[in-house]
């Protein structure tokens, strides 16, 4: 098979090298000309015999939206294209609506994997006609773990998209339950050694999780996550989650606290919370602590 790749970051650019490995013909283009394999995005179509699959990896929104519309004039009829970046499923929609218009297929594809993708293999959750799917297969073979597990076509267009943001939802809710065990485990004085009691959860629990791996391994490379600030981005679909567990009325109490948690890491001093001490004050009289006072200082 050959294959165009469009961005090759730190997720594509190991992509290409998996492909590589399993003998596919990867010509790459990114705007680094250090990385690229071509000059520009038509040199790479030029390069690709027909029907021509072309992948996308870059980051969601206008990024992708812009590829998609340069490669809708390079592409012809029965050409496809595959979204592999973390878009938000209403886009795919859009996409494959404006590919359709000139016969060009669309697949979006939920990667999952991260930068241990290259060794281990990238689940791939597919949205698209199966005749698109279909063409796209080879490529699927060699970025999935094994020839039985790792890829599914999960439906129609919007699928592959909608099942990786449900993924990464309930990701954001295995992380918080994780950190805010391991923040009670050291807040406790009998507990000597917290990074072997989460060690030792790695194996014949019920938690024990990839997640749980990296964590312990975190510990082990930074005693006490020193080095690491508190505070925690959101890469949007959390947000995406909560927004489509209201629109389908369906309860997301986990994953919605988990996403909010993520906003109090980035308040040094939460507004909500001055105001929760303002009315503990109030209406109790209770302590609270002056503006430029350290939280080690004891309320007067």
């Amino acid at each position: 098979m050959h294959i165009g790749l469009v961005g090759l970051g730190k997720m594509g650019g190991n992509m290409r090298t998996r492909m590589r490995n399993a003998g596919l013909t990867v010509i790459g283009y990114d705007r680094d000309p250090e990385i690229s394999d071509v000059g520009s995005l038509a040199e790479m179509v030029e390069q690709l015999p027909s029907p021509k699959v072309v992948w996308v990896m870059v980051p969601h929104g206008e990024p992708t939206h812009s590829t998609v519309v340069q490669l809708k004039e390079l592409l012809s009829e029965g050409d496809v294209v595959v979204d592999g970046g973390n878009s938000r499923w209403t886009d795919d929609e859009i996409h494959a609506a404006q590919l359709a218009e000139k016969g060009i297929g669309y697949v979006d594809c939920g990667v999952s994997g991260g930068v241990w993708g290259l060794e281990n293999g990238y689940a791939l959750m597919a949205g698209g006609d199966a005749a698109d799917v279909a063409k796209v297969q080879p490529a699927f073979d060699a970025l999935r773990p094994d020839a039985e597990n790792g890829f599914v076509h999960a439906g129609k267009v919007g699928a592959g998209h909608f099942s990786k943001m449900v993924h990464n939802g309930i990701e954001y809710a295995m992380m918080q339950a994780y950190a805010e065990g391991y923040e009670l485990l050291e807040k406790v004085d009998m507990v000597e050694n917290v990074t072997e009691v989460l060690n030792s959860w790695r194996v014949g629990t019920v938690v024990r999780s990839w997640l749980l791996d990296l964590l312990v391994k975190a510990l082990e490379d930074d005693p006490g996550l020193s080095q690491i600030r508190g505070y925690a981005e959101d890469s949007g679909e959390g947000r995406w989650t909560v927004e489509a567990a209201i629109e389908n009325a369906v309860p997301a109490p986990t994953i919605a606290a988990s996403l909010f948690a993520r906003f109090v890491s980035r308040q040094d001093e939460s507004p909500a919370m001055q105001a929760v001490a303002a009315m503990r004050q109030q209406f109790g009289g209770h302590a609270v602590r002056a503006a430029q006072e350290s939280p080690d200082v004891p309320p007067a």
